[in-house]
């Protein structure tokens, strides 16, 4: 009796041990990181300034997790100024405390102070990133952030020989902060950057550069996963690697079916998984990202580049190949890349694409003008620039909107974010003076807990017609139809894919073109949504989305933390 008691308390005990294991694996792992916001001291094209970084490097810190882990990330601002960060493409459930914009769902961490942000992953796989969302901080304070498979699972796809992270970057000889306070204090548009950089580095085609230019390592028959992630402020990218053919395998977070390419075009918030395998005779082989900017707009129009270098014994070529990529106008070129992307929609890694719309809303995207009396700014006709959405540009407020919202304190915005335009018009032809002048408002759209949301964003021809990345926070969402003109809303839902759509957390509107986003509103919160090219974003292409509560404690936005940082305007 004693040896069996023994033995059913050994059982006994071992259960409980599996089913704790079991447990954790469920709830995954927990990860401490500590940033520290600082000023340093870069030298790049002959110069020498001081950035705002992350423990001391540009590009910051990567944060590495497993699918369904936490991290909590303990902000230090040692910086001159109030900062937030955001944790691009993480859904956050209930959790909208942490997610980081701006005046809304935080105040900014004011100098000489911390705050703990907590970061809760569950369906992302693959790669997003984390980045300063208050002003421009930004174009300096990022970095990657890398989400492996659960342990027990791996990759849908071979697993490569190695990995490596390629952050697409940006440098400013100016102070950025100066840079969009002139631009903001006059009208006009911002100075462009100087330089685009590839983990830091611009490359050999700039002065004073090609000693330091990023080198990536390469064994001979080996199959690498590049992590590429599009950080510049304002200018989508094509990207290529000479005498290489690329296999994009995911985006934003989720797999796609694979495809093969010469070439990508990412936009500024977008990440691509991609692999690349190390086929051609030993050599050196440029990298190269280009701009792709359709548009009457000033952009920088240079070219960043790296080098794949092969391990071994070999001559080093007096002539680097070098890619050939589309011309920075090619309209043709991104959007015959765009409408390749298809999610994996396997067994492994199903889809869930909405198919009984119960809120659906036409919203359009403009860049506008706002009047200043006898021609007294910088922009066109002596007026201000300005941007919108639904000829609304958005006006932050000086109270963060989720602790208004929390707490319902009064004046601070509105709900009434209209869920179709006031009027309509040719929005991609001749649109005259039409909508040229935005309303000033900050105002919110709400929607109701699992609401199944199908939004239209629709391009106008107002003001700077161009390709707008827009992005939502606290989602992934389907991108189910995509075209160029005015959307038809009996004959382009005909050609909508409801059954690979690709699952992403940005999407580029088509310059004059639509593009229509479906998701399942089952995060409650107040979650930002926006142009992500950075000077649109501050002209006011920014909204907020709310999503209702439902009808439990687990279906409603948690508790704020005890400490969050005060609104005040620093």
């Amino acid at each position: 009796m004693g040896l069996e008691k023994m033995s059913s308390s050994l059982w006994f005990s071992g259960l409980i041990f599996l089913n704790s294991l079991l447990l954790c694996m469920a709830a995954g792992q927990v990860h401490y990181y500590d940033f520290v916001l600082k000023e340093t001291n870069f030298t790049k094209l002959c110069s020498t300034k001081s950035i705002l970084t992350v423990n001391g490097t540009f590009p910051g810190p990567t944060i590495r997790v497993y699918k369904g882990d936490t991290v909590f990330v303990n902000v230090h601002n040692q910086g001159k100024y109030g900062v937030t960060i955001h944790w691009h493409g993480v859904r956050q459930p209930r959790n909208p405390w942490s997610d980081g914009p701006e005046n809304i769902t935080q105040c900014p961490i004011p100098p000489n102070t911390s705050f703990t942000q907590e970061v809760i992953f569950s369906t992302e796989e693959g790669t997003l990133w984390w980045h300063a969302h208050s002003d421009w901080t930004r174009a300096t304070v990022h970095g990657a952030i890398i989400i492996l498979p659960k342990p027990g699972t791996t990759y849908p796809f071979p697993k490569p020989y190695a990995e490596e992270t390629l952050i697409l970057g940006e440098w400013y000889k100016g102070d950025v902060m100066a840079i969009i306070d002139d631009a903001l204090a006059t009208g006009g548009d911002p100075n462009i950057s100087n330089a685009f950089t590839i983990n830091g580095q611009p490359g050999d085609l700039y002065d004073c550069s090609n000693g330091t230019t990023y080198r990536l390592p390469v064994y001979s028959g080996k199959t690498y996963l590049l992590r590429i992630i599009n950080s510049i402020m304002n200018e989508e990218q094509f990207f290529g690697i000479a005498k290489h053919n690329l296999t994009v395998v995911g985006m934003d977070g989720a797999y796609l079916k694979p495809i093969n390419t010469n070439y990508i075009m990412i936009t500024p918030g977008q990440t691509m998984d991609v692999l690349v395998t190390a086929n051609q005779s030993p050599s050196l082989y440029y990298i190269v990202s280009t701009p792709f900017a359709d548009t009457t707009a000033p952009f920088d129009n240079t070219t960043t580049t790296a080098i794949l270098q092969y391990k071994g014994n070999y001559t080093v070529p007096s002539t680097i190949p070098f890619p050939t990529l589309p011309a920075y106008n090619d309209k043709d070129a991104a959007g015959n890349y765009t409408i390749r992307l298809r999610s994996l929609a396997s067994k492994e890694h199903p889809v869930n694409v909405p198919k009984n719309i119960t809120k659906s809303i036409f919203m359009t995207v403009s860049v506008n003008q706002i009047y200043c009396p006898n021609e007294s700014c910088a922009g066109p006709n002596g007026n201000r620039l300005s941007a919108s959405l639904t000829n609304i540009s958005f006006v932050t407020p000086k109270i963060d909107i989720l602790q208004a919202y929390y707490r319902k304190l009064p004046r601070v915005f509105a709900s009434n974010f209209p869920y179709q335009p006031l009027y309509y018009f040719n929005f991609t032809g001749d649109v005259g003076n039409n909508t040229l002048y935005p309303a000033l408002a900050t105002k919110a759209l709400t929607v109701n807990y699992n609401d199944a949301v199908e939004i239209v964003l629709q391009g106008t021809n107002v003001g700077a017609a161009e390709n707008h990345p827009m992005h939502l926070h606290g989602f992934s969402f389907y991108v189910v139809g995509m075209g160029s003109g005015n959307f038809n809303n009996k004959t382009d839902p005909k050609s909508y894919n409801l059954i690979d759509p690709p699952e992403v957390n940005t999407v580029g509107v088509p310059k004059n073109g639509w593009v229509t986003i479906r998701f399942i509103a089952d995060n409650p919160g107040v979650w930002f949504m926006h142009c992500h090219l950075e000077r649109h974003a501050s002209w006011g292409m920014d909204t907020v989305l709310i999503v209702k509560n439902g009808g439990t404690s687990a279906t409603s936005i948690r508790p704020p933390p005890k400490y969050m940082p005060p609104c005040s305007k620093t």
